[in-house]
């Protein structure tokens, strides 16, 4: 375990982050689809055929993601679900690594598990408007206070069954230790697909997704890469910088056209600029070799 020292927006936070090595292999599996056929003006009998999906060549990605990574140094976590077909992808699934301000999604889903949007006051709603689509940290740490600190997250992250989620506990100077959860890319594919799901634990989840769809402009690199041309995508971003050797912890976490979880953890990033080329190139190889984008429209 190390102690690291951070600032997030000018704030410097001081927290634990553990680490671990590992990765998986993905599967495919099949699919109906139905399909209509119209001859001499008349309707015929839908037919159904299967079309296979092809499983993920885990092997030839994680070789690509290496060599990809071969003159990119730190630690990365990375992970795609695709939720219509149950196929997975995992790239070193056991690093534990900082959520920065991704945890702001896990703060709003702590603070909607058994409350309703509309029963929140005004402020709470401003408060998870401004957390999610501007990143505004003083929001979150009226939110974290709101769901009780680290013991609240932690319930909620129980509640989720996220398996290696830690919040972390105390102050650190203005902002609270919510920036340095500790988590894992699958633990945040996890939060996506809670996010997705009609029976969600979490209420009026819809809401956190359209949050998500609306972050400004300049906050919407990282999972968005992956997406094809007019796809919805709802995101969350993180950055964190290491006070001690100026490098950086960039994360991204989202959905893509509501079916695709991908979480991307990166962290000791020379620069902010090139832990998000590292977030999007990471998202692009996984997300080609899920599906290829149909050419687009001129």
């Amino acid at each position: 375990m190390v102690v690291r020292r951070w600032v997030a927006a000018g704030l410097v936070l001081v927290g634990l982050v553990a680490c671990g090595t590992a990765e998986s292999m993905a599967a495919g599996v099949p699919r109906v689809v139905a399909t209509q056929t119209v001859a001499m003006g008349l309707m015929m009998v839908p037919e159904e055929r299967s079309e296979p999906v092809l499983p993920v060549d885990a092997q030839g990605l994680t070789k690509r993601l290496r060599k990809f990574l071969k003159a990119r140094p730190g630690r990365v976590s990375a992970a795609v679900e695709d939720l219509a077909t149950g196929r997975v992808y995992r790239f070193r699934p056991k690093e534990v690594l900082p959520t920065a301000s991704t945890a702001k999604v896990g703060i709003l889903m702590a603070l909607l598990r058994k409350r309703r949007w509309d029963s929140l006051s005004a402020q709470d709603r401003h408060d998870a408007n401004i957390m999610i689509r501007y990143s505004d940290n003083k929001a979150a740490d009226r939110l974290w206070e709101r769901i009780g600190k680290e013991a609240g997250l932690t319930r909620a992250n129980q509640a989720f069954k996220l398996k290696n989620t830690t919040a972390i506990g105390g102050k650190c100077v203005d902002l609270y230790c919510w920036g340095i959860t500790r988590t894992t890319a699958v633990d945040q594919v996890r939060l996506m697909k809670l996010l997705s799901r009609k029976s969600s634990p979490v209420k009026d989840h819809k809401v956190v997704l359209k949050l998500m769809r609306d972050v400004v402009a300049d906050q919407k690199w990282g999972v968005s890469a992956g997406a094809c041309e007019g796809e919805p995508v709802a995101l969350k971003n993180g950055w964190l910088k290491h006070v001690a050797n100026d490098q950086w912890v960039i994360v991204s976490a989202g959905l893509i056209a509501n079916r695709f979880a991908v979480a991307v953890l990166t962290e000791d990033n020379a620069t902010s600029a090139a832990g998000i080329a590292k977030v999007e190139g990471i998202v692009t190889r996984m997300m080609d070799a899920f599906r290829a984008c149909p050419p687009t429209s001129e």
